[in-house]
C-alpha cells in the first residue's frame, strides 16, 4: 500500500488539525464521531489509523473489529485502552507523553493557590454586591503550609518546583518513583497515608489505573484537615467524587479544584457544580496554542513513523508496569 492510500480516521474535535496529519503523513485523512466504540466501530472500519480523544473505550472487542495498525491518542493518558489487546491484535498504540508538561502544571497551581484564599467564592461574592471579608470556607496562611503531591511523574514535577517557592512543604507519594529522586527536588518522599495525614492541600497527578481508581475517597478526606483544598488534574476517576461531595458537606474539606471528572463532559446536573466551594473546568488544563500545535507534530510525525515501520517517540509499551 502507497502512503497515499492509507487512511488515518480522527476524532471531530477541534484540538485536531487533520491538515497538519495530511500535510505530514502524506495521506487521506478525514474526519469522524470517534465519541463512543459504536462510532469507532462505523466510523474507522476501513481506516489504518484512528486517533481517539480521552474517555473513548477501546477494548479487545473494538479492536477485533478494526483493521487497525495505529491507534493514537491526543493524551498523555491511556484509561479505557486495552493496550495489550491492542498488542495481540497488531496495533501500535500511541500517546503524546511530553506535551502540555507545563500547562497543567500551571494550571494546577493556579487552583490550588486561588482556591486556597478564596478567591474564586470572594469574587462571586464581589459580583452579586456583596463586600465583605468573612472567609467562604477556613482560608489558612499558604506559607505555612505543607502541600501533598500524588504521584510524581513529569507534571507533578513542574508542579512542585512551581509551588514549593510559595509553602512551607512539599510531600509527595509514588511508589514508582525511587525516593532519593523525590529528595533531590526537595521533596519528602511518604506514603499516600501519611500525606493525607500530614498535609494541607493535596494536589492530584495520578494516572487512572486499577490500583488508582477511588484512591482519594472517604479515609482520605477524614485525615485532611478542614481547611484542606484538594485538586485534581490528573483523571477524574483517581477521586471518588460521590465521598468528595460528602467531604465537602460534612466539613472535612474546605474547597476543590477539578479540571478533570468521572464522567466528562458533566451535565448541567452534576452535583458538584455551583457550589462556592467548587471550581471545575472543563478538561482544560493542557491547553495552550503552543500545546496543541505540539499535540498535531507529535501525532502527525509519529503516526508516520508507524507507517513506515519506524518506532514512534510516544509508542506504548503493551508490558509496561504502570499500565
Amino acid at each position: 500500500m502507497s502512503a497515499a492510500d492509507e487512511l488515518i480516521v480522527v476524532a471531530d474535535d477541534p484540538k485536531y488539525d487533520p491538515d497538519r496529519l495530511r500535510d505530514v503523513v502524506d495521506c487521506r485523512v478525514r474526519t469522524a464521531d470517534l465519541s463512543t466504540p459504536s462510532a469507532l466501530r462505523e466510523h474507522a472500519a476501513d481506516a489504518d489509523a484512528a486517533v481517539v480523544n480521552v474517555g473513548v473505550p477501546v477494548t479487545a472487542d473494538v479492536l477485533a473489529d478494526l483493521n487497525l495498525r495505529v491507534l493514537a491518542r491526543g493524551a498523555v493518558g491511556l484509561d479505557g485502552i486495552d493496550v495489550r489487546a491492542a498488542a495481540d491484535h497488531g496495533v501500535r498504540v500511541i500517546r503524546v507523553p511530553d506535551y502540555c508538561l507545563d500547562e497543567v502544571a500551571d494550571h494546577a497551581v493556579g487552583l490550588l493557590t486561588s482556591l486556597a484564599r478564596g478567591i474564586p467564592a470572594y469574587a462571586d461574592r464581589a459580583e452579586a454586591g456583596a463586600w465583605d471579608w468573612e472567609p467562604p470556607y477556613p482560608v489558612s496562611r499558604l506559607a505555612d503550609c505543607t502541600v501533598g503531591v500524588v504521584s510524581f511523574g513529569p507534571i507533578a514535577r513542574r508542579f512542585a518546583a512551581r509551588i514549593d517557592p510559595l509553602v512551607d512543604r512539599v510531600v509527595a507519594s509514588d511508589p514508582y518513583v525511587d525516593p532519593g529522586e523525590l529528595r533531590d527536588r526537595g521533596v519528602e518522599p511518604v506514603s499516600f497515608e501519611a500525606l493525607c495525614r500530614r498535609a494541607d492541600h493535596v494536589s492530584v497527578h495520578a494516572p487512572l489505573t486499577d490500583e488508582t481508581r477511588g484512591m482519594v475517597g472517604a479515609d482520605a478526606f477524614a485525615a485532611l484537615p478542614s481547611h484542606a483544598v484538594v485538586v485534581n488534574t490528573g483523571r477524574g476517576g483517581v477521586v471518588d467524587e460521590s465521598a468528595l461531595e460528602a467531604a465537602l458537606d460534612d466539613g472535612e474539606v474546605a474547597a476543590v479544584g477539578l479540571d478533570v471528572l468521572e464522567t466528562e463532559p458533566a451535565g448541567e446536573d452534576h452535583p458538584l457544580l455551583g457550589r462556592d466551594d467548587v471550581v471545575v473546568t472543563p478538561h482544560v488544563g493542557w491547553y495552550s496554542a503552543e500545546a496543541k500545535r505540539d499535540l498535531n507534530e507529535s501525532l502527525a510525525r509519529d503516526i508516520r513513523r508507524a507507517f513506515r515501520g519506524e518506532e514512534p517517540r510516544g509508542l506504548v509499551d503493551p508490558d509496561a508496569d504502570w499500565l
